[in-house]
């Protein structure tokens, strides 16, 4: 699990990480989706600070690689033993046949698939470019839908100290794309729409 959706140089992921979501919009809607608090939970991917959030709250946790596509390579647990799984930002890149199947073989009973991506239509989609997260992925035929994933969209920022903060991030991470959006900036902090695909086991 990624701890950023966007690949950063070592300073400006630092700079990121502490300005993304710090009122814990996220984190809130995960537990109340899964739950996790007090959860059998597996994170697919480890980034060391959704880790450590995820520690604090699962009564246990296990991390696991994402699976590429077409990939049957099976996750070192047991059928039926675990509450919630959670990827952020890194796995599920779509939905993968072989590694739906995967996540309902180790989810119990009503086990929750919980998958974190971006969904678009904020300032941050404006620095990135066109990507399948902001279009194909969340529409009533796309991948995750069509799997039996709902779909809730969490609406989060990115929050500076200040307006001169902001601007130096994004034009040291973004170039000239994010010089853009700075100087038109009113208030130190960028928009960013979050979608939490989530699925009952066994849902189709």
């Amino acid at each position: 699990m990624a701890d950023l959706p966007i690949d950063l140089d070592p300073q400006n992921a630092a700079r990121l990480l502490a300005a993304l979501d710090i009122e814990g919009k996220l984190a809130r809607a995960l537990d109340a989706l899964g739950p996790i608090t007090g959860r059998d939970v597996v994170a697919v991917g480890c980034g060391e600070t959704e880790r450590r959030r995820l520690e604090e709250a699962a009564a246990r946790l296990t991390c696991v690689e994402p699976a590429g596509a077409g990939d049957a390579t099976r996750w070192p647990l047991p059928e039926g033993s675990v509450d919630t799984i959670v990827s952020v930002w890194s796995g599920f890149r779509g939905v993968d046949d072989a590694t739906l199947a995967e996540a309902d073989r180790v989810l119990r009973p009503d086990g929750r698939l919980l998958v974190v991506h971006d969904y678009g239509r904020d300032d941050v989609s404006t620095l990135r470019g066109d990507q399948p997260e902001y279009g194909a992925w969340s529409r009533r035929d796309g991948p995750f839908l069509r799997a039996g994933f709902r779909i809730r969209v969490v609406h989060c920022w990115w929050t500076f100290d200040s307006l001169d903060d902001a601007r130096s991030f994004l034009a040291g991470a973004f170039g000239e794309a994010g010089r853009q959006l700075g100087e038109g900036l009113r208030r130190p902090r960028i928009s960013h729409n979050v979608a939490v695909y989530h699925r009952t086991r066994g849902d189709a």
